[in-house]
């Protein structure tokens, strides 16, 4: 079974509902909300009996699987392009080069990991994808200069994957939200990851580009069928699974949005509103060119700088980030 992609007029093919049961998590019995601020860049760092944590604990929900009950791919092996028999030409995923070492992530293996700890062209590397958002982000895995290895805990915040750094002591172990790339509770709380650059891309659009890459392999240590979509019509639907409360309805919750910050001031860019080609627009008061190619491949730029960006479901993009812009194209 193929998996659909980012395209014009395509939406990602259903990756099918996994029977998580939603529940609070263990703090909220003691725990009180903290207010939502306008912005998340002014989110409150607040502790609670001796948890810091950056949102409310109320709000974090169980996905079901416990601590690594998803298991994250901590030694990936890779076999070359012709290697890659297991693929077809439509299937997505993430494609990344760091210092000419070109990898290509597919889909139908992260859906059942969401967190690959890699080694890409010497820098360490944090591949992360959320299914229930469709957000599939690369960070540069260390904090303050070390390289950590993460893990999935198990938890969910805004229906979207929380991550957690693992440490031989558990008091230096915090979640991490992947859609922000930032601790959100425990001892790193308000640190934040890099993001580096990535692509989501098809793979034969991939093989084209770079003959040579690298295509993580099924040999993962877990017993999974990667042939097999575990998810129903969940991606097409307009149910969210873990609790959102966003009643905005300028788009379809799970159209897919492109999202950037630039100087404190998020934007974000529906993947069908952009045409091919360069489109001229201001983030806040900041000009950018938002780039998009026949293979709806999208680079944002800033001056001669590269604006890192996040592929998302617009209601996960609308939750973390509620004051965001939203791009409407010119009807003219």
């Amino acid at each position: 079974m193929q998996y659909g992609l980012w395209g014009v007029g395509i939406a990602i093919v259903a990756l099918g509902a996994i029977a998580y049961i939603a529940a609070s998590g263990d703090d909220t019995n003691r725990s009180p909300s903290v207010a939502r601020t306008n912005s998340t860049s002014f989110r409150t760092l607040t502790e609670t009996d001796g948890v810091k944590h950056s949102i409310p604990l109320d709000e974090i929900l169980s996905g079901g699987p416990g601590k690594d009950g998803i298991p994250s791919i901590d030694d990936p092996k890779f076999v070359d392009a012709r290697g890659a028999d297991f693929l077809q030409g439509e299937d997505p995923g993430i494609g990344l080069v760091v210092d000419g070492d070109a990898r290509f992530y597919p889909y139908s293996i992260l859906v059942w990991h969401e967190i690959v700890n890699d080694t890409v062209g010497g820098r360490p590397a944090l591949v992360t994808y959320c299914p229930l958002c469709a957000t599939g982000i690369v960070f540069d895995r260390r904090v303050d200069g070390v390289a950590e290895e993460f893990g999935v805990s198990g938890k969910l915040w805004e229906s979207n994957l929380l991550m957690y750094n693992r440490a031989a002591n558990s008091g230096n172990e915090s979640l991490w939200s992947q859609v922000l790339g930032e601790a959100v509770v425990g001892a790193h709380t308000g640190k934040k990851l890099v993001v580096i650059p990535s692509d989501i891309i098809r793979w034969s659009e991939w093989r084209r580009l770079y003959p040579n890459t690298k295509v993580l392999s099924t040999e993962t240590g877990a017993t999974r069928d990667y042939g097999r979509d575990p998810y129903g019509d969940y991606y097409s639907s307009r149910s969210i699974m873990f609790g959102s409360s966003i009643t905005d309805t300028r788009l379809h919750p799970k159209a897919l949005v492109i999202g950037v910050e630039v100087d404190g001031v998020f934007k974000a860019y529906p993947l069908e509103a952009l045409s091919v080609g360069a489109t001229n627009d201001t983030v806040g008061a900041i000009s950018v060119t938002v780039n998009k190619d026949e293979a709806s491949r999208v680079i944002v730029m800033r001056e001669d700088a590269v604006v890192p960006h996040i592929p998302s479901f617009w209601f996960s993009w609308l939750a973390v980030h509620p004051d965001t812009e939203l791009y409407a194209a010119s009807t003219e």
